[in-house]
């Protein structure tokens, strides 16, 4: 049908329920791809020729997709209508329903369009972060002109794509600054990112490089994540994803990847399959038909997995389409299977899938209509339908599953609920691809210079492709081998600037090459390549200036290039030409070499114009800009020329230094001085720095505004007056270079030089430290003055400082932001420095300890000291009572420790007196003296007779070769050791004890020399003074030591350590009948220790309440309701101390006093021990003596009841209590009336209780009765008085700590037998 029918049957088809319902599942769900209509380019205003075409694009962005519609404002009409071809949706314009309209052009005249030029202030620079950070790129920009409604456009990119604002980049643009930020960094961020101003005039660019690391991985060694997650053939079930490698320099060799998928409007990722797939391109199946997903990747390796890569855009798949379904027709052909496909192909081939597409045929039934597809081999007619599952309703699909290298045919059948159509034509035969393998490695590397911090590579692409993907670039410091990557991102060009190197550091290149199977191996190592920056021409001379003209020359002056290029500047060109002329001249050959030059030969009157070329190594720069009109006139004035050359330094945030050249034209008089003037930037208003002039060459300006920037000139003075001013200067701003220092002066410590030291902040290849003195250049260094320079740091050095040397010394650091300083050395710190410079170089040698003597082996006097620091050049002398000491052999020194000695072997009375050395080091000397007189000398020489002595009997017989010493192991066990030397079998070894021999447990070894005593219980009762002696027949040797004091403290604070510290245990509750213990086990505890118990701030003392000490370390309270609360022990030692706390308050403390008021009522109130029946039968007129056993603290009383009333005493009835505890109730010839409950009570002040006991009396002759006894518990007496504890008589003595808790006290029970034997029924 034509369009008009088309368009009619999608009208009448609105109310088809089938075809609503379908539309309404077309319709996107999901709220993040819903964005309204946006003009992503406009359409432009057009000026062409009469009767010709034009087309007008647009281009629309929106979703759900935008209606567009094309209106013609017919009213304004002043030219001719011309036809014109609008295509208002670029990816439409084929589609047949997009209508065509006729709109109407004028004919317009040209427009000029204001020229806008953009200078940028500040711009970004190369960027390097890692993964999940943020980077901000910002541009400040001037206008001139700046006009409101003519602002600049502008566009960000990265590498070569255009960047609009979205979620993964914020860009913001106004006021002058522009400015792109990226959230959280991907390696997909990675590129080349261009900011781009675009004006109704012109543009202006700027760009720089963004590095994007990987993050840490999840697992060390994983490989980073894969990137560029692309999207492919999305239809109705399935999708074809891609993505691209990460780069593997120090990580191991990619397996395969995960892909994982996530519905819109889900946080729910599933992995797509089971196993790595070590290709980069993976076809989804089984999604579901007009649903959005987002996809991503994981890379794996032999370490792990690593983090997903950044997940791709929302993709929804197609709803089959319903075009079929919309054209609703009524022909004849309803109910008839529908016609055959055509014009099948392969739209795209791969390894192991096909995408193939055809034209449906013409179909106008209401039924829908699908298609089946059937494949085989090329080469046989075996044909094999592809989708059995689901029916295909677009026409397009994915055959999925081929074999690679392999070819195929392919045929399509059309169906519907009436049948299926003939088959379509087969396809020819369709190859898959094969892919051959990881490309091949690139060809050679070649490394150039670009700037200080970076370099150009650039390198020949590989042999063998194999469907290229792009390069990694990686760099390595020369000689190390620790490469890291370029870039992140693959690069597909081949050359790239690596960014972001060291200057002056050398760096080799490789480059690996990449496609769908992984990464090609390393090319070949590029040339190693210094960073610097490439040399330039330089830029252009600027401010050419008059400095005198005698009517036939003229002298000319000009300022350096702004950029030097990267070299120095060898040659000036001058070229000149007549006013109103074109045709310049060349005025010199060869070349000048400075910045003054005489043009001579020039016609008086004439004026003439000039213009300056500068020339390094690379080559010849560009013209400055031509002077202004110089009339060639000669200078008859009597006041000076202009003054030249201004230079600065020393710029700090309120001051600078200028200085200049002096004129070249004097005037009638010698210059007698200067003035310098300066003025704000952007003003014209001069100050004058200095009323009175100067004499000399530079002025130092103070009282500046910090960060204002400035102009300056200087004016020459004579008698006649000022002269002409210079030419103002380049704008200087009054602010500190970052990080800049001054000039220190000090006197070397160890050479006595006089020292100006400098540190440069900045530092390049070429840079050279310039000192001045008085701000004149130093060039004469024959008197003793040198400079050394070593990388940043620079020293100016006076060898022999004179009293003329003061003054102010400058230095100045070339190719530098100017980094400079000063320093002034006045008459007077000048004179305190030589004085401390002579006195270094004519030194006292120092001493650190003075002459001394000790006593050798064999009573041999070593004298010794010790000097700071001495050389290997060292000389001296010992001298006795002015009496020199030889003996080279006997004297020696140690350079490195400062030691000189002497040795004397033989130390008799005749060496009273004093020794003397004297030492000589260099222009250094020192002297040491030792006097030995008076009781000082006989205290040295027993000492050294002694010495002798003892020498002989350690030789010669048995005796101690480690005296008695006291050791405390890690169990605190304390032990007595000795060592024993020079033994025979016959050597005997006894222990004593103030002079009492002890016999040990186990002998001493004197095999192994070692002896041991082991003291047991060690307390104050073992202290005292022990002795050990060893003898033979060659004589005899003892040691003895006193364990008391010192020693016995230091053992005792040993113990405190051991037992007190980490081994410790925590405080625990033993209740017992006398109160709540406290108790912190240890590994021995004796009363010595140094343990403080503490309830809350405040000491415990022993008390008639508290009981402190105890094994193990224990406090018992008696408790109370202000006992409550925190109670801690303190085990203190010499070093430290160590806090145990436990908490009694609240359940532990209801707990603990429950407990122990139960054990002190079954200690102390258990009164009937033993020994009363619960039934006594007994015959009439016979005695019954009632007997139990009773105990209690105090005594406690026995008192009788029958049946509850008190037993009146008689002669029947008898009572009494033996020994305190033998109760007894005697009743003489009982008779019936006799029988009944009796209840015997037993009482004190803690409380009492009862039994009671039934008495059954018969007659004679009688059986006896058999009376069941009832089972009544003893009764409780309660106290009547308050309970008190009896408290121990004396303190428990110290002893080892147990490894157990100690034992409740004993516990009365009713299971004790009484002494007393019941009676028998």
């Amino acid at each position: 049908k034509d369009m008009e029918g088309v368009q009619k049957s999608l009208h009448e088809s609105g109310s088809n329920p089938f075809v609503r319902t379908k539309m309404m599942d077309k319709y996107v769900r999901e709220e993040p791809m819903i964005r309204g209509p946006k003009f992503m380019v406009r359409l432009r205003s057009h000026t062409v020729f009469e009767n010709s075409s034009i087309k007008l694009f647009c281009t629309v962005e929106g979703f759900p997709m935008p209606v567009v519609k094309c209106k013609i404002h017919t009213s304004i009409r002043l030219f001719k209508v011309v036809r014109v071809t609008a295509a208002l949706f670029p990816s439409l314009s084929h589609s047949p329903f997009l209508p065509f309209y006729n709109i109407s052009a004028a004919m317009l005249p040209q427009i000029q369009y204001t020229k806008i030029h953009i200078t940028f202030l500040d711009k970004f620079g190369p960027v390097f972060a890692t993964e999940g950070q943020s980077a901000t790129l910002t541009a400040t920009m001037t206008l001139n002109p700046n006009l409101a409604n003519l602002q600049p456009e502008a566009q960000w990119y990265r590498d070569d794509t255009r960047l609009f604002d979205s979620k993964w980049v914020k860009i913001h643009t106004g006021r002058g600054v522009t400015t792109l930020t990226i959230p959280n960094l991907f390696k997909d961020d990675e590129g080349l990112y261009k900011i781009r101003l675009v004006t109704k005039g012109g543009t202006a660019e700027h760009s720089a490089f963004v590095s994007v690391s990987d993050g840490p991985p999840p697992v060390p060694g994983a490989p980073g994540a894969p990137m560029d997650i692309k999207i492919h053939d999305a239809n109705r079930d399935y999708v074809i994803v891609s993505w691209k490698p990460p780069n593997t320099t120090t990580e191991g060799p990619i397996l395969g990847y995960f892909v994982d998928k996530c519905e819109v409007g889900t946080e729910n990722w599933t992995q797509c399959n089971d196993h790595p797939i070590k290709i980069c391109k993976y076809p989804v199946s089984g999604l579901f038909e007009g649903h959005a997903y987002y996809f991503r990747v994981r890379a794996v390796n032999s370490h792990g997995i690593s983090k997903a890569s950044r997940m791709s855009d929302p993709i929804e798949t197609v709803v089959a389409s319903l075009l079929h379904l919309l054209c609703v027709g009524f022909s004849a052909a309803e109910g008839k299977p529908p016609g055959a496909a055509s014009g099948i192909h392969a739209s795209e081939i791969d390894r192991t899938y096909v995408v193939l597409s055809w034209r449906a045929p013409a179909y106008f039934s209401k039924a829908p209509m699908w298609y089946y597809i059937e494949k085989c081999m090329a080469d046989s007619g075996a044909w094999q339908r592809v989708n059995t599952q689901v029916p295909i309703r677009s026409p397009r699909y994915a055959v999925f599953d081929l074999s690679e290298g392999k070819q195929y045919k392919f045929r399509i059948f059309a169906a519907n609920i009436y049948g299926a159509s003939e088959p379509s034509e087969p396809t020819g035969p369709i190859e898959t691809l094969q892919l051959k393998g990881v490309p091949s490695a690139p060809g050679q590397v070649i490394s150039t210079r670009e700037t200080n911090t970076s370099v150009l590579i650039q390198w020949a692409p590989p042999k063998e492709p194999n469907q290229l993907i792009g390069y990694y670039i990686d760099q390595c410091v020369k000689g190390s081998k620790d490469w890291t990557s370029a870039n992140h991102k693959p690069h597909k060009d081949t050359k790239f600037v690596v960014s972001g190197l060291t200057t002056g550091e050398t760096y080799v290149f490789r480059v690996q090459a990449i496609n769908e199977l992984g990464l090609s191996d390393e090319s070949q190592e590029s040339a190693p390549l210094t960073v610097k920056a490439a040399l330039t021409p330089p830029s252009a001379p600027y401010d050419i200036a008059l400095l005198n003209c005698d009517g036939h020359s003229m002298v000319l002056n000009w300022k350096k290039p702004l950029h030097s290029g990267g070299a120095n500047i060898k040659e000036y060109y001058v070229d000149k030409r007549r006013s109103g002329t074109t045709m310049w001249r060349e005025v010199h050959i060869p070349p000048v070499t400075e910045r003054l030059y005489k043009v001579e030969g020039l016609t008086e009157g004439a004026v003439y114009q000039f213009q300056v070329y500068a020339a390094n190594l690379a080559g010849l720069g560009p013209a400055a800009k031509p002077s202004a009109d110089l009339s060639c006139e000669a200078w008859t004035m009597p006041e000076p020329g202009p003054a030249y050359d201004l230079t600065f330094s020393e710029v700090r945030d309120k001051s600078l230094l200028v200085e200049w050249q002096k004129p070249v034209y004097t005037g009638s008089g010698a210059v007698t001085g200067y003035h310098v003037e300066y003025a704000k930037k952007g003003t014209s208003e001069w100050t004058t720095a200095n009323e009175t002039a100067v004499s000399h060459r530079f002025l130092k300006v103070t009282s500046l505004e910090a960060g204002a920037s400035y102009t300056f000139r200087v004016r020459a003075v004579n008698a006649a007056g000022v002269g002409m001013a210079s030419m103002a200067s380049d704008p200087v701003t009054a602010k500190a270079v970052e990080g800049s220092q001054e000039v220190s002066c000090v006197v070397d410590e160890k050479s006595g030089d006089i020292v100006l030291s400098f540190e440069s902040c900045q530092i390049t290849e070429g840079s050279q430290f310039i000192w001045k003195k008085d701000y004149k250049e130093m060039t004469d260094f024959s008197h003793g003055v040198v400079i050394k320079t070593e990388g940043s740091h620079s020293k100016l050095i006076f060898k022999n400082a004179e009293k003329e040397d003061f003054g102010t010394y400058s230095v100045s650091v070339t190719n530098t932001e100017g980094v400079s300083s000063s320093y002034t050395i006045s008459a007077e710190e000048l004179a305190k420095m030589l004085e401390l410079s002579y006195d270094i170089r004519h030194p006292i040698i120092p001493l650190k300890s003075e002459l001394a003597y000790k006593i050798l082996e064999r009573g041999r006097m070593r004298f010794w000291l010790q000097a700071e620091e001495i050389s290997s050049n060292v000389t001296y002398k010992f001298f006795a009572n002015n009496k020199e000491l030889s003996g080279p052999n006997k004297m020696s020194h140690d350079v490195s420790t400062g030691i000189i000695e002497f040795i004397m072997d033989h130390f008799t009375e005749e060496n009273e007196g004093t020794f003397t050395c004297q030492i000589t080091d260099g222009g250094g000397k020192g002297q040491s003296s030792l006097v030995l007189i008076g009781d000082a000398f006989k205290a040295a020489l027993a000492e050294a007779d002694y010495q002798r002595r003892e020498y002989i009997r350690v030789k010669e017989g048995p005796h101690f070769s480690e005296f008695l010493s006291l050791q405390v192991g890690d169990d605190c066990s304390v032990t007595l050791v000795c060592k024993v030397a020079n033994l025979k079998k016959e050597s005997v070894f006894h222990w004593y004890k103030e002079d009492t021999e002890i016999i040990p447990d186990v002998k001493p070894d004197l095999g192994s020399g070692v002896c041991k005593l082991p003291i047991k219980l060690f307390s104050l009762k073992t202290a005292g003074v022990y002795k050990a002696t060893i003898s033979d027949d060659r004589g005899k040797d003892k040691s003895q030591i006193d364990i008391s004091g010192k020693v016995f403290d230091d053992a005792i604070n040993k113990i405190n350590q051991l037992a007190g510290g980490s081994s410790a245990a925590e405080l625990v509750i033993n209740c017992t009948a006398t109160g709540i213990q406290m108790q912190c086990h240890m590994k021995y505890f004796t009363s010595e220790m140094n343990i403080t118990w503490c309830h809350g701030e405040a000491k415990l003392s022993h008390s008639d309440k508290i009981v402190i000490g105890g094994t193990p370390a224990m406090a018992t309270i008696e408790p109370t309701e202000k006992d409550k609360g925190k109670y801690s022990i303190v085990i203190t030692n010499s070093e430290n101390s160590h806090k145990r706390t436990l908490d009694l308050s609240g359940d532990v403390y209801e707990k603990a006093f429950a407990e122990f008021q139960k054990l002190k009522y079954e200690y102390y109130f258990k009164f009937v021990v033993g020994g009363l029946p619960d039934v006594v039968t007994i015959m009439e007129k016979k005695t019954l003596s009632l007997t139990c056993t009773v105990c209690g603290e105090p005594k406690p009383q026995v008192s009788w009841l029958k049946n509850g009333a008190d037993v009146e005493l008689d002669d029947q009835y008898v009572v009494s209590l033996d020994q305190g505890k033998f109760a007894s109730l005697t009743i003489k010839g009982v008779s019936m009336e006799n029988s009944g409950r009796y209840t015997m009570i037993v009482q004190n002040k803690y409380g009492g209780e009862s039994v009671d006991i039934v008495v059954s009396v018969y007659r004679h002759g009688e059986n006896i009765p058999q009376v069941k006894p009832t089972l009544t518990p003893k009764t409780i007496i309660p106290p009547k008085l308050p309970i008190e504890i009896p408290q121990p008589k004396s303190q428990p003595a110290p002893s080892p700590a147990p490894s157990s808790p100690s034992p409740a006290p004993p516990k009365a029970g009713r299971g004790m037998k009484s002494p007393t034997p019941t009676r028998r029924k």
